[in-house]
């Protein structure tokens, strides 16, 4: 929809104006340890801010039960007992534009040793330009520029004629119930844009993912007379092995995708957490190993669990234990197809002239070979979604940041977006 004159300048002296006080927010977002069960923190803060600035606001605690049934679930085996949504609505007076979900994740994975980070992970900090922290990128920044692009328009004299959610969810890093959630909540959209950190890419595709637990047994005995007994973390490794040669099986199948046959290496396997054993000098009885592995879009996931639970077993018929003390295959976290972005060519194209406007270039594609919450929308609910955020190095890793003219430019683009998706009219005292 055509912006009314000079409101492109408007909204991005607005953003200029206001960004000291985004970095602000977003530092102090960000200094919130959200680790898994832990997330309560930040959400109060996002149901304040949303509330400061007089949006409807919707906070509730999530109930499995009602999400078991719904595609996509995955299960969540940490204390749910204090899980909650936030979601900010904007509600026009008469709703004559398109309506937007912006969504945001407020949980981040662990930060591992202390000693290993150049800075404390939850005390961002600033340096050369860059945000340091754990979540600053993925994806605390995306989230409060999401909702300063909406203060942008309000700064400069701009009224959405859309509904907008806004929508800060939990556990995108383990289960993705949370968007879920807002789906069962009856949260509906022409269309869903999450500003994880893209390097200010357009995610066109991304991979699926699935967590297991392999559960392990042996036999123990005193050290001193191991080869009388049966080393379940030593045959867990085994198991371990086989699956290995799965993954390159099924990187083998993606040389043809369309998307991923581009990349090198698109499927991952990993074994994450491995536990084992209660002493040294006794071979160990038990263990458990945490994986996580990726797949492609078009893959369903009950024939990718059968190949991954065939692959275990013919793994364990060739060790001398587990032949006759078969291992257990647990489903523990993500049970998630893969998504390739369709049906989004009107929005894709607002936010491309959006994004030429700031940037100066055109907006390019990418295929991410992790996992976004897009695929609820996507997949299973008919609302065109993709992703675009900032430039962020070390996700998951040590010394995690993000770029801070790149979250500038990315909350500029967000507004012009906003405005051009969902319509804008002139305030009264413009």
């Amino acid at each position: 929809m055509p912006l009314p004159a000079g409101a492109r300048e408007r909204i991005e002296a607005a953003v200029d104006a206001a960004f000291e006080a985004q970095l602000a927010t977003t530092i102090a977002f960000s200094a919130i340890p959200s680790t898994r069960s832990q997330e309560a923190p930040c959400q109060d803060m996002m149901a304040r801010l949303l509330r400061e600035r007089g949006y409807e606001v919707d906070d509730w605690i999530i109930n499995q039960d009602d999400l078991k049934d719904l595609p996509g679930y995955g299960p969540v085996e940490t204390d749910f007992t204090r899980a909650r949504t936030v979601v900010g609505t904007y509600r026009p007076a008469e709703e004559t534009g398109r309506s937007l979900i912006l969504q945001g994740h407020c949980d981040v994975v662990p930060a591992g040793p202390l000693d290993m980070w150049k800075y404390p992970p939850f005390k961002p900090t600033v340096e050369d330009g860059w945000l340091y922290g754990r979540g600053a990128g993925d994806m605390k920044s995306g989230t409060i520029a999401a909702l300063y692009a909406l203060d942008a328009l309000k700064a400069a004299g701009l009224k959405p004629k859309g509904r907008i959610h806004l929508q800060s969810v939990i556990e995108e890093e383990s289960t993705g119930v949370g968007a879920l959630s807002t789906l069962q909540r009856g949260y509906r959209a022409d269309a869903c844009l999450i500003p994880e950190p893209t390097d200010g890419k357009l995610m066109r595709a991304q991979v699926g993912v699935i967590w297991f637990r392999l559960k392990v047994k042996g036999v123990p005995v005193h050290v001193a007379r191991a080869g009388t007994g049966s080393n379940a973390i030593k045959a867990a490794y085994h198991l371990v092995q086989a699956i290995e040669g799965l993954e390159a099986e099924w990187n083998e199948r993606a040389k043809s995708h369309r998307y991923f046959g581009k990349l090198n290496h698109p499927l991952n396997f990993n074994p994450g957490i491995i536990k084992g054993g209660d002493w040294a000098s006794s071979v160990p009885a038990w263990c458990d190993v945490d994986c996580r592995i990726g797949i492609l879009p078009g893959w369903k996931i009950p024939d990718c669990q059968a190949e991954i639970t065939a692959c275990v077993e013919k793994a364990a018929k060739t060790h001398p234990f587990l032949a006759d003390n078969p291992p257990e295959v647990v489903w523990s976290g993500f049970l998630s197809p893969g998504y390739e972005v369709t049906g989004a060519q009107d929005s894709e194209a607002v936010l491309a002239a959006a994004y030429e406007q700031i940037f100066g270039s055109q907006l390019e594609e990418a295929s991410f070979t992790g996992l976004t919450d897009t695929r609820f929308y996507g997949l299973d609910y008919d609302v065109p979604a993709f992703c675009f955020g900032a430039t962020m190095e070390g996700a998951h890793g040590f010394n995690e940041r993000v770029d801070i003219e790149s979250v500038k430019k990315v909350t500029k683009t967000l507004a012009l977006f906003i405005a051009g998706w969902c319509g804008v009219e002139e305030t009264q005292s413009q």
